[in-house]
């Protein structure tokens, strides 16, 4: 279970790296995309380790073979829990965007943006607000690694 968090941190640091280094210095849709599967990439990998600890508790018998059903199935086993939902929430909505058709604007400028029209909004990715959800990002990690190890990744960084 560890290892998938440990796999989930690294995914961050490459979400890190593509935000702050890659847009910097190549201001294209095409990177914003790839911030996108990088974050959809740890929820993926964090939602398997929620379900791996469900598995060892008995919760379930066996994961989905589809990311899609994983969630769906996280999201079931826990209805209660709020702040899991919301970052479902998010999940789905990331997996949304890749899903449809783009367009672009100001590319190659400091305001490089990918739309989407959705059925009732449009969604407008900027640097900006990759950043903010690479902030997202890492509070949904921590969010799983205190639910799944019991513990705040620095306990577990320092007591191990």
């Amino acid at each position: 279970m560890n290892e998938y968090l440990l796999d989930a941190r690294e995914e961050l640091k490459r979400l890190e790296h593509i935000i702050y280094v890659s847009l910097k210095y190549t201001r294209t849709v095409d990177v914003i995309i790839n911030a996108l599967n990088r974050m959809v990439g740890t929820f993926d990998i964090i939602i398997e380790a929620f379900l791996e600890k469900a598995k060892e508790e008995n919760k379930i018998t066996a994961l989905p073979k589809s990311p899609a059903l994983r969630a769906t199935m996280l999201g079931e086993l826990y209805p209660e829990d709020q702040e899991l939902q919301r970052y479902l929430t998010f999940y789905a909505f990331l997996k949304t965007v890749l899903k449809l058709p783009y367009s672009k604007r100001e590319e190659f400028r400091r305001h490089v943006t990918l739309i989407v029209e959705l059925d009732h909004s449009t969604a407008e990715i900027t640097i900006d607000n990759l950043t903010s959800c690479e902030k997202f990002m890492h509070s949904f990690f921590q969010y799983g690694w205190r639910n799944i190890t019991g513990k705040t990744e620095e306990d577990s960084c320092f007591n191990s």
